[in-house]
């Protein structure tokens, strides 16, 4: 047991110290959320399974507060609304879920975040085209395969991985980093 257990250590440090060659790609994402939040606008997240718990956690970490205190930053998670969810599927198709409610709450200049471990998830992509076409940027969270991500957005932050769970437990340290970046540029 102890075996496995260093192992998956192991391989998460061996996955954080690839996240190095990134640091370009988060600080960019960083600054256009920050503009986005200067300039009045929001912060829209989404993604599935794993990927939607890790934009509800982003999205509580600025409406609430990641390490300062400071004003609420309007985030909404697009993967909460069970109500939504559900009649936006069984009407529109899952395919659908996250382009209605991008149509319904994004204005230009919105910064929409996409969260998808393998890059091609049809309706966070889907999504991501839409934003793109109301004027918001649009930064997709990745692994390695981001060949998808990278045509539709403006920033792809792609880990070095294939393991979803590593690359799912790096996205979560990535949407902490640009929380703290984002911090630091509303402290009261």
């Amino acid at each position: 047991m102890n075996d496995i257990i260093l192992n998956e250590f192991n391989e998460h440090i061996k996955t954080s110290n690839l996240l190095y060659s990134l640091t370009n790609a988060v600080a960019s994402s960083a600054q256009i959320c920050i503009e986005c939040l200067k300039s009045g606008g929001k912060i829209l997240i989404f993604g599935n399974g794993g990927s939607a718990a890790d934009a509800q956690h982003i999205a509580a970490e600025l409406v609430g507060r990641y390490k300062v205190d400071r004003k609420g930053l309007p985030a909404i998670a697009l993967t909460t609304d069970s109500s939504a969810i559900t009649s936006i599927s069984n009407d529109f198709g899952f395919n659908n879920v996250f382009n209605r409610q991008v149509e319904a709450f994004a204005n230009k200049n919105d910064v929409a975040i996409g969260i998808s471990t393998s890059g091609h998830s049809e309706n966070v992509v889907s999504a991501l085209k839409l934003a793109s076409k109301l004027k918001c940027k649009t930064i997709g969270l990745s692994g390695k395969y981001d060949e998808i991500l990278t045509k539709v957005c403006d920033v792809t932050i792609a880990v070095p991985s294939d393991n979803t769970p590593r690359i799912q437990e790096m996205h979560i340290l990535i949407g902490h980093t640009i929380c703290h970046l984002i911090d630091q540029k509303f402290d009261i």
